[in-house]
């Protein structure tokens, strides 16, 4: 989910922009195949990062941000001009289902974006290590710490492998007006749980929609994960996302807080047609405001540029808040990363598009489709901006500082999305209760790991 992650994982820059790499696309039904296998190759890349100096082209399949996937390619062939990129662009759910066969498939392509099931495709082997890389390149330096952990994990062989590289990052939150909020007497972000349900509350006395939710595809899995991001501690969570044995998701505090997600439906603090609107509409109405507009937004960083864009300094961004004031920092979040087939035969022209990932031009390009650069230690290249893309910029410098990012919680399994998707549906319309949805998503992440499904 960028999700990135999940379906809703797509920035906008303008508000149409937004609109349009929100909306399913359809023009490619199924992964676009590159080039063949070379079995003289090791599975491991070389440490050498000169690029091939004849002319090569490469094979991009991804899932996410079309128009910034177009734009970073653009980029770096005017750098390389002699490797051309073809990009293809699949819907998520359908490039979680094909994943595997594809990155195993012999026609598998160079690039691919990386997802829920990769660490299975890494630990098969079907791409690359890139360890040796990130030391060629220095990507330690160049990328946060945080960003290359969550694109590591166990391979073919002894030690812990990498098999990705991030673009942009993505972190949820919660969007609000600002004069939607002062008519609800509604004047700073909270600072507490507690403190937030009192503003839903005001918000619903005011009659005005409290909390605009996209159910319809992801809004609703973010909603939730925001709620137990800051119920369950982050080692527990981290421990359910990664299959480590004993793992639950079912604990008290996640009752509680689901709990709280059907209290806050029962009370009309969410908005009424929330199961029947997309992530793309309800920002939409959060938008244009009017009798579809709400005071709050439940989305990510993805719709940054099209909040700041379409509002302006009416449009104010916070965290989740947890029960008390000054807490850990929390969040959902990941990258939009790209990864190397082991069967490509352009290792070093593909490394060199990953390590241009990196680079202040990618950084530039990446923030300005509303996502966040993924800064190394210290950088200051890409300048925090204004307003609601500022407030953003700073609320993910916190998350980071604090060690407080957690996965989307569908990157537990390839099958765990649906699942979520549906169960916080029913719990918004009352059809089912907070045990039994925690017990369904127990049964997927038991019937996962008890087939050796792994990170």
């Amino acid at each position: 989910m960028a999700h990135p992650w999940t379906t809703a994982y797509r920035p906008g820059r303008r508000a149409l922009c937004g609109a349009l790499l929100a909306a399913p696309l359809t023009g490619c039904a199924a992964l676009t195949p590159g080039s063949g296998p070379d079995t003289s190759r090791t599975r491991t890349v070389p440490r050498a990062t000169a690029v091939p100096a004849g002319d090569v082209t490469l094979r991009l399949t991804f899932a996410d941000a079309p128009e910034m996937v177009d734009a970073l390619i653009a980029a770096f062939h005017k750098r390389h001009p002699n490797v051309r990129i073809e990009p293809a662009y699949t819907q998520f759910a359908d490039y979680v289902k094909s994943l595997k066969l594809t990155m195993a498939s012999e026609t598998a392509p160079d690039l691919a974006q990386f997802a829920v099931g990769m660490n299975d495709v890494a630990a098969r082997g079907d791409i690359l290590d890139l360890t040796p890389y990130r030391d060629a390149y220095g990507w330690r330096e160049r990328f946060p710490a945080t960003a290359l952990d969550q694109l590591a994990g166990s391979g073919p062989g002894a030690g812990r492998h990498l098999f990705g590289v991030p673009a942009g990052l993505s972190m949820t939150g919660i969007y609000y007006d600002k004069r939607r909020a002062a008519r609800a007497g509604v004047r700073r972000p909270p600072r507490t749980l507690d403190e937030f349900e009192a503003q839903l509350a005001a918000a619903r006395r005011a009659g005005m929609t409290p909390l605009g939710v996209g159910a319809l595809d992801s809004g609703g899995l973010h909603l939730w994960a925001g709620l137990i991001n800051n119920a369950m501690p982050p080692r527990d969570y981290r421990a359910w996302v990664k299959g480590e044995p004993g793992a639950t998701i079912r604990t008290p505090a996640t009752l509680r807080a689901t709990r709280r997600l059907v209290d806050w439906s029962r009370r009309g603090y969410l908005s009424e047609s929330a199961n029947g609107t997309t992530q793309v509409d309800s920002t939409g109405g959060f938008i244009r405001g009017g009798s579809a507009g709400s005071v709050f937004l439940v989305n990510g960083n993805w719709a940054a540029g099209q909040v700041a864009e379409a509002m302006g300094e009416r449009a104010g961004f916070f965290l989740m808040p947890a029960e008390r004031a000054h807490a850990r920092a929390m969040a959902s979040g990941f990258s939009v990363s790209y990864a190397i087939s082991a069967r490509t035969r352009h290792p070093q022209a593909a490394g060199a598009f990953l390590d241009f990932l990196a680079s202040r031009a990618s950084a530039k390009l990446v923030s300005g489709f509303g996502f966040l650069p993924p800064d190394g230690p210290g950088d200051t290249s890409v300048p925090v901006p204004e307003g609601v893309l500022g407030e953003v910029a700073r609320a993910h410098r916190r998350v980071t500082a604090d060690d407080g990012m957690n996965h989307f919680p569908d990157f537990t399994a390839p099958d765990m999305l649906d699942p979520l998707r549906a169960g916080v549906q029913k719990l918004i319309a009352d059809r089912t209760t907070p045990g039994e949805f925690l017990d369904s998503l127990q049964d997927v992440w038991r019937e996962h790991y008890s087939r050796g499904g792994g990170r």
